[in-house]
């Protein structure tokens, strides 16, 4: 599979990926950061310890509705052109968030970052997946890139922290204004321009039938338990919610340009990393919360040291991404997957053993280590499967499809564990247990998707890299 930019140098691919991946450092340190400042939040603003969660489902929830578009957006409009807008976006609706004095200002602005998200991720993992050739040029950029995305996590709670108390919560949100500046400014610089493309409708019904499907879902598993399941709006809103995402497969199947191909998911590799990216952030994805809790609530830290507890998943989870790519390339997709969520099932189950207020932080170490190694293997490994096999036109739909998953996993699988933390009244040793479970079924759902497509896969990516290294003396530019 050819670059689409066969005129771009190495050294200018090089800069080029330093912006994706500061790029996705911005995507995971918004995220990130506001767990840290989420009780101040809460506090101040007056939010429910069931609803304060909407600061962060609203960011999710939205990234996930509009991730498809943003995937079609990027392949018609332009990767770049969508990259540049996309943290524009994110830059005006920080401004906002910073300045937000009331619940609904800063949902609102939590929600117009996660439309910023939803152009940004896709962009960024098509731009990569169309600029480096499949098998090892690209899974190096993708673990660099995965590398910089679990660095948020880092600099996401310790940013945060720092912030927090010494600004006040409104600066986690103002941080990333002259960050998503800086980065789109110097991507007009650097990434290649967009070629131009054939003209192609957006099929603006399918985005906004699964977005507000997706929405009712969501508030039905985050109100249900406060409000009743039974209570008339989380009724409606669970009618509303089939209805809607009922429609979108109506008009998926029935459209000329639809927002989700159903032919691509005839890719059993995209197939499987798509279920594979929202088992992941409903598990995974869903332990920064019960770990900021842990460190708030029970062992009672400040919003500066739960910063720096965040170290050690942190490197953890980074060497991990590392890692990821090295055994892709010698086990394959499937094997490393396997690995990825079953090792994240027992480091889980041990970090399970730090929710005791007597225990201290030293406690949570070995799972947190265990866990985020395994956590960093599982991110690389599923972001390969999912570019594998894919034409370049349609990656920016694939990295749609899989990022969508990602988005409404986390949003689900957030709101699910919480409910159930809350309603057996424990401070998430619960949650994390169950989230262990979720990785076991994780291991299961592996073995099932991958089983043929895989070794399809890896001996595709394999026949390229010898390709790519009898090509690279000839042609710097995929280096």
């Amino acid at each position: 599979m050819s670059t689409l930019y066969p005129e771009s140098g190495s050294r200018r691919l090089g800069w080029s990926l330093a912006l994706f991946a500061l790029a996705q450092l911005i995507f995971s340190l918004d995220l990130n950061i506001v767990f840290v400042a989420l009780p101040d939040i809460g506090a101040e603003l007056g939010f429910s310890a069931q609803t304060q969660q909407w600061v962060v489902s609203a960011y999710v929830v939205f990234a996930g509705g509009f991730l498809l578009l943003g995937g079609r957006a990027a392949d018609l409009l332009g990767r770049r052109r969508v990259f540049v807008a996309a943290l524009a976006v994110y830059a005006v609706s920080s401004l906002a968030g910073g300045l937000a004095t009331g619940q609904l200002m800063i949902v609102v602005a939590r929600a117009v970052q996660g439309i910023g998200g939803a152009l940004l991720l896709p962009s960024t993992l098509s731009l990569i997946n169309t600029l480096f050739r499949e098998g090892r040029p690209r899974n190096r950029a993708l673990a660099v890139w995965g590398g910089a995305g679990a660095s948020g996590l880092t600099v996401g709670a310790l940013l945060g922290g720092v912030l927090t108390q010494h600004f006040g919560w409104s600066a986690v949100f103002l941080v990333n204004v002259p960050l998503a500046g800086l980065v789109a400014v110097a991507a007009l610089a650097v990434v290649p321009p967009d070629r131009p493309g054939g003209r192609r409708r957006f099929d603006l019904p399918g985005a906004l039938t699964v977005t507000g499907g997706l929405t009712m879902l969501v508030f039905v598993l985050v109100q249900g338990p406060e409000l009743g399941w039974a209570t008339p709006a989380v009724l409606g809103a669970a009618v509303l919610a089939v209805l809607l995402l009922g429609a979108f497969a109506v008009i998926e199947a029935r459209g000329a340009d639809p927002l989700m191909p159903p032919r691509l998911l005839a890719n059993r590799g995209l197939a499987g990393a798509v279920a594979v990216t929202f088992l992941y952030m409903g598990t995974f994805g869903a332990l920064p919360y019960f770990l900021t809790v842990l460190l708030r609530t029970v062992h009672g830290l400040s919003p500066l040291w739960t910063g720096l507890a965040f170290l050690v998943p942190s490197v953890a989870i980074a060497a991990g991404t590392q890692l990821g790519e090295r055994l892709t390339a010698r086990w394959g997709v499937r094997a490393t997957l396997l690995a990825g969520f079953g090792v994240g099932a027992v480091g889980t189950a041990l970090l399970a053993i730090g929710f005791d207020a007597g225990s201290g932080y030293a406690a949570c170490v070995p799972g947190l280590v265990v866990s985020g190694v395994a956590q960093g293997v599982t991110w690389t490994a599923m972001w390969i499967a999912a570019a594998t096999g894919v034409a370049p036109g349609q990656q920016g739909v694939a990295s749609g499809m899989a990022s969508t998953a990602l988005n409404i996993g986390n949003a689900i699988g957030l709101a699910v564990l919480i409910g159930v933390s809350n309603s057996v009244a424990d401070d998430g040793r619960v949650a994390v247990l169950l989230a262990a479970a979720g990785m076991v079924a994780g291991v299961l759902l592996v073995a099932v998707a991958f089983r043929q497509s895989a070794r399809r896969a890896s001996s595709a990516a394999m026949a390229s890299t010898r390709v790519d290294a009898a090509i690279t003396k000839d042609s710097p530019a995929c280096s």
